[in-house]
């Protein structure tokens, strides 16, 4: 029987089911119970009549693989030219070398953490189910946790980690000025009336590890603290006070703040009442009381405009007398208004009214 081999292919010789040699590219011919076997050289080393560890007592078949042992928690990367081509998990591994060369990288998966050899890049082309990838952005930070117990805090970036044994978990925290809300706040003055505060202050957090390895539920905390010192001051003066020096609360609950903030970790940047709620029958009595008050401003105001009016008419009265000419120009104003405001005059049966504005005009007086 007559087999031809191609240069990209090897013949595996068989007689009697035993493996005797390896053929090179060309032809060849087989008689009784001899038989070849072609494989490929773009794959592994395969065959369907023998198993790779037996090809590879041949000397000739070993010279010519490249084989790799992965181990148990271990992985080999398989380059191909140089180029990644894919994950190794355990077992043995041998491929042809003729036409492409192989390269492998081994790495342990005892842990997480991955060698600094490994380049990133290859993980588009890893199955998910062989790493964790964690995402941080710009504003965030990543609290990293191996079987349940802290390990660092990351930055912003992309990490990878093998998935192993170790259980790994994360939490994202974020960098940015936060703002909390005290709403709703229903606080007795002094003069026993409940008023409802509503509250805002923005900080920030300072250290990242401690506040969630020391601190049970630091944005409770933060939000009792504010409690209290809004209950401290309000409850020492009277409502009339408070409204009065409302910018007093928020500097004073401010500084109680920032005095608790270094236990819990935090930053305090700025604080303020944003509402203080009377109750309805409180609100009533001061929107009277504002009432009256504008009632009696605005009775002042048309009081006083009324002393000035007149004291302008009376010093306009006394120049007149005292000036003939100003009081003859004065008519003439007057005039001129009733002119712009009359388009015809006519008078019946006599001339009186005629003859008055003509003396007027000419300076004589109108009888």
């Amino acid at each position: 029987m007559r087999t031809i081999i191609q240069e990209n292919q090897r013949g595996l010789l068989f007689k009697n089911g035993k493996f005797v040699k390896l053929l090179e590219a060309g032809k060849y011919f087989t008689f009784g119970n001899q038989n070849i076997e072609i494989v490929s050289l773009d794959g592994p080393l395969a065959s369907d009549s023998c198993s790779p560890e037996v090809l590879l007592l041949n000397e000739k078949v070993s010279k010519q693989t490249d084989t790799v042992d992965v181990a148990d928690e271990e992985l080999a990367l398989h380059f191909i030219n140089g180029k990644f081509e894919e994950i190794l998990r355990r077992g043995k591994y041998t491929f042809w070398s003729v036409i492409q060369k192989h390269d492998f990288i081994k790495t342990s998966i005892q842990t997480p953490e991955i060698a600094d050899d490994i380049p990133q890049y290859i993980f588009s082309k890893v199955p998910t189910y062989l790493y964790t990838r964690i995402e941080v952005k710009e504003y965030q930070k990543a609290l990293l946790y191996f079987d349940q117990k802290l390990v660092k805090l990351l930055d912003a970036g992309t990490y990878y980690y093998w998935k192993c044994s170790t259980k790994i978990d994360y939490s994202l925290v974020d960098t940015r000025l936060s703002q909390m809300d005290i709403n709703g706040q229903e606080i007795l003055s002094q003069d026993k009336v409940a008023l409802r505060i509503n509250f805002v202050c923005t900080y920030k957090i300072t250290d990242y590890i401690k506040i969630f390895t020391e601190i049970d539920n630091y944005e409770e905390q933060m939000h009792v603290a504010a409690q209290f010192a809004l209950r401290d001051y309000i409850s020492k003066y009277r409502i009339d006070e408070i409204l009065e020096n409302k910018e007093q609360i928020s500097v004073y609950v401010f500084e109680k703040l920032k005095e608790k903030s270094k236990e819990l970790y935090i930053e305090i940047t700025d604080a303020g009442v944003k509402d203080i709620i009377l109750p309805g029958e409180i609100r009533d009595i001061m929107n009277t009381v504002l009432i009256a008050e504008k009632r009696a401003q605005a009775n002042v105001i048309t009081r006083r405009e009324e002393v000035a009016s007149t004291r302008s008419l009376l010093n306009t009265a006394r120049l007149m007398d005292e000036n003939t000419t100003l009081y003859k120009l004065k008519e003439l104003e007057y005039l001129e208004k009733i002119c712009e405001n009359v388009g015809n005059i006519s008078v019946n049966g006599s001339s009186g009214l005629l003859t008055q504005l003509s003396a007027i005009l000419h300076g004589g007086e109108a009888s």
